[in-house]
């Protein structure tokens, strides 16, 4: 089944649009003026690079930024933050291979052909954008966040494959048995008695 990929038509500016957020002001909306007047990119085949924010989850549809907008300002952990919206921007594509951004350019481009299903020149873009925003992605940092989360409380992991349940305090289960006796109506009370002693031998062994 084929799936959309986000692609711009040229994608040379990606770095710098990144870089210019870092040192401009957070906008109350993103617009086509702040694109060219505050970011400094004026190109007309720049225009995408807005709906690429929004496909990355910088910004809401209707261009304001988002939370995740500001972390962009934060030298540290942008480049997290861009691989996270890689990966939700492209999830198609890591469904398919998550180590997608470790592919060589070969294997990368046919995943996109293989999951996009697009003719040649639209995989050429789409192949391109990813790379563009993978070369300032981090996602050696983003991985390692993941493995520093601590197991939920009481789960633990095994041999890195298998989880179970420690509970902290241990079930003690208890069985209960109801025996119903149909006791002979003819029987003496000797009968009686050799009936409630089998079934006492029986338990005690």
């Amino acid at each position: 089944m084929a799936n959309e990929l986000p692609y711009l038509p040229s994608y040379k500016n990606v770095g710098l649009l990144f870089d210019k957020i870092k040192t401009a002001k957070i906008p109350e909306i993103f617009t086509q003026k702040f694109l060219y007047e505050t970011i400094g990119i004026k190109g007309a085949g720049d225009r995408p690079l807005i709906n690429l924010l929004k496909n990355l989850s910088f910004l809401e549809s209707s261009g304001k930024p988002t939370p995740r907008y500001s972390a962009l300002k934060n030298e540290k952990i942008a480049g997290i933050e861009i691989a996270r919206g890689l990966k939700e921007a492209y999830k198609p594509l890591f469904d398919a291979n998550e180590k997608a951004y470790n592919l060589t350019p070969n294997d990368l481009k046919g995943l996109v052909a293989q999951v996009s299903g697009s003719d040649t020149q639209t995989v050429t873009k789409i192949v391109g954008t990813f790379k563009a925003l993978l070369a300032i992605s981090d996602f050696d940092s983003e991985a390692q966040l993941l493995e520093d989360i601590p197991p939920p409380k009481g789960i633990q992991e095994i041999a890195g494959t298998e989880s179970i349940i420690k509970n902290e305090k241990r079930l003690k289960p208890e069985f209960h048995y109801n025996i119903q006796v149909h006791l002979p109506s003819n029987g003496n009370e000797e009968t009686y008695m050799n009936i409630f002693n089998a079934i006492r031998k029986v338990f005690n062994e």
